[in-house]
Order: structure tokens, then C-alpha cells, then sequence
């Protein structure tokens, strides 16, 4: 089988963690429906798990992972001045769907609105939708201005795939690319996965800012790595280290088993009975439906991936809390 894992090698014994929480670490993995988890730690991968080869060597979808790869993507358009800023309103890009909407309030919706998901537009996705937003109409762009307006935007954050859609949608027409073909030449490439991915597209072409990326776990890694890096790979930045602090920066409180939403990234305590939310006791993750993670943990200069089939799509995020962060810190039950 050809070795796909170019990442370099070490063990949780020689970074002194306690063997015994990292075993069963490992066990709450493997007897469950997780598929793929990688363990990054200072850029060397200690734990490589895949229930089965052919997870190891296809692509595995990825859901709202793709969200959080698509704000790295906004924040490349930004630096390389595609994108003037996120304070951009949506009657810059989509004057023809916006400016005929009764509710004139839409126009004014800005790219930082979008990537909060605080844009305030009626969008039930836990509620009615069942997770399963109608986001294969002919125009989903227009679908989702369409929807009606129920809070000032700013306001209030309602989880919102719609949201990264539009967002795609904004990097087409600011690039003159697809979202895919940028991603390629500006972030992909530079950290070796060229075509290895597959992006599906709505009806007018554009890619899928909500879910539509497959990657493999290896390189769903390097995004979690490249960000620990402070957007720098292997000595060439990629992405500003401002992106990096604006798109994990806490912006509000959304659901307390989960935590802040920032900028199309998560961001949760690493021990929740503490009150302390500084950095030394700080995750942000990018999480996707059943189980998808890609988990940065800057104090522990750590990476974590999982691609799972779980019901429960923050089981990982427990495994890691009271298993892994507990074996690197080296702590006995």
C-alpha cells in the first residue's frame, strides 16, 4: 500500500504523557463509529487511527469542516486585496437579488455578518430543516436572501449554512474563480494537496461553502497545523497571522455544550469547570455533522482530526477533554 502520511513521526512516550489515559483515549475511539483520528502534536504526528484501509486511502466527506476552510479562504482573498474588508455589504456583490428584496435591510448585511452567522435571516436548520437545509434549488444564493428577515443583523447568531454559501458565492465573483480553483492555487497547492479533494458544486457552479468538500484525514490536518503555525508552511505565509486571531476570536456564546462561534470556527474551553477563557485554556475546532473535527489546541501545540459515521456529533470533543488534553498535561485520575 502506498504510504500517503508524509507527516513526520513521534510517540506519546517522548513527549512524557501518561500512557494510561492516552490508552483509553484511544479505546474510546476505536469502539465507536469514528472512522479516522490523527494526533498532531509540535507538527509530528503520535496516533494514527482508521477503522479499516480504505478510510485511510479515500476521501472521507468532511460536512461543515468546509465552513472553517472557507473562511481561511476569505481571509486570503482579503489579504491578497481581492476582498476590500469584511465590512463589504452584500449590495456590493448581489445588487440584483438584494436591492429587490421588501425588507431593505438585506442590502446592508455585511461579508463579517455572514461569517458570524449573524446575518438574522429566518433559517430553522436544527429546528424544522432537521440539519438538512434545501440548499439544492436552482439559485441558492437568492434562496437564502429570500428568506425573511427576523432579527437586525448583528444581532443574534442562528447557525446558518446558507451563510457559507453566500460565501463562496463572494469569493467567486471577487476572484473571478471558483471557490475550488482559488483554494487550489492559493491554499491547497502550498500545503501539498493539489487536486487530492473533490468539491461538489450547486446549479450555477459554485462550490459548496457549507459542506461540499472530501479530503483525506492527513490533509484535513495541515489546515489545523497551518493555523497553529500562524498561517506560515513550511517558511511561506499562506494566510495572515490577523486572519488567523480575527477568525478564532470568541464573538458570541451560541450553544453551551459547544461554545463560541467565531468567524466560521468554533471555540470552547478545554476544561469547562474552570472559569478561565484566556488562551491557555482555549480550543477552536472546525466541526461538521457525525463527528468531523478539525481541532487546534495552542497551549498543547496540538492538532486533532476525527472523521466519524456518530450520532452524537460532539463525542470527540469529550474524548479529547477528558482523555487526550489530560495525558499531554500528564495528569493521573
Amino acid at each position: 500500500m502506498q504510504n500517503l502520511n508524509t507527516w513526520p513521526t513521534s510517540t506519546p512516550e517522548e513527549y512524557n504523557m501518561n500512557m494510561d489515559l492516552m490508552g483509553k483515549f484511544m479505546k474510546s475511539v476505536e469502539k465507536t463509529k469514528i472512522k479516522s483520528c490523527l494526533v498532531l502534536k509540535e507538527g509530528r504526528l503520535i496516533h494514527e487511527y482508521y477503522k479499516g484501509n480504505k478510510i485511510r486511502d479515500n476521501l472521507q466527506r468532511i460536512n461543515s469542516c468546509t465552513k472553517s476552510i472557507i473562511s481561511i479562504l476569505i481571509g486570503i482573498a482579503i489579504d491578497k486585496d481581492f476582498i476590500p474588508s469584511i465590512n463589504v455589504t452584500m449590495e456590493h456583490y448581489f445588487p440584483d437579488i438584494v436591492n429587490n428584496q421588501a425588507d431593505s435591510r438585506k442590502k446592508d448585511i455585511t461579508i463579517e455578518q455572514l461569517l458570524t452567522m449573524t446575518v438574522g435571516l429566518d433559517w430553522p436548520e436544527f429546528g424544522e430543516w432537521n440539519y438538512m437545509p434545501p440548499m439544492f434549488t436552482h439559485d441558492v444564493v437568492k434562496f437564502v436572501f429570500d428568506r425573511e428577515l427576523v432579527d437586525d443583523p448583528g444581532k443574534r447568531m442562528n447557525y446558518n449554512s446558507g451563510c457559507s454559501h453566500v460565501l463562496s458565492a463572494i469569493l467567486t465573483k471577487a476572484t473571478g474563480m471558483k471557490t475550488s480553483a482559488f483554494a487550489e492555487q492559493y491554499l491547497f497547492k502550498p500545503l501539498d494537496i493539489d487536486r487530492d479533494y473533490l468539491w461538489f458544486e450547486d446549479a450555477k457552479g459554485i462550490s459548496y461553502g457549507s459542506d461540499g468538500l472530501r479530503l483525506h484525514p492527513y490533509n484535513l490536518a495541515k489546515f489545523g497545523q497551518l493555523y497553529l503555525q500562524d498561517g506560515i508552511w513550511k517558511g511561506k505565509r499562506i494566510v495572515s497571522s490577523e486572519w488567523i486571531k480575527k477568525s478564532t476570536t470568541p464573538y458570541l456564546l451560541t450553544y453551551d455544550y459547544i461554545g463560541h462561534y467565531a468567524s466560521h470556527w468554533w471555540v470552547a474551553k478545554l476544561d469547562t469547570n474552570q472559569d478561565d477563557f484566556s488562551l491557555n485554556n482555549r480550543m477552536y475546532f472546525a466541526m461538521g455533522r457525525n463527528g468531523q473535527f478539525i481541532i487546534v489546541i495552542p497551549s498543547l501545540q496540538t492538532v486533532v482530526v476525527f472523521t466519524s459515521t456518530l450520532e452524537n456529533t460532539i463525542k470527540p470533543l469529550d474524548f479529547v477533554r477528558e482523555f487526550l488534553v489530560m495525558s499531554m498535561l500528564n495528569k493521573l485520575e
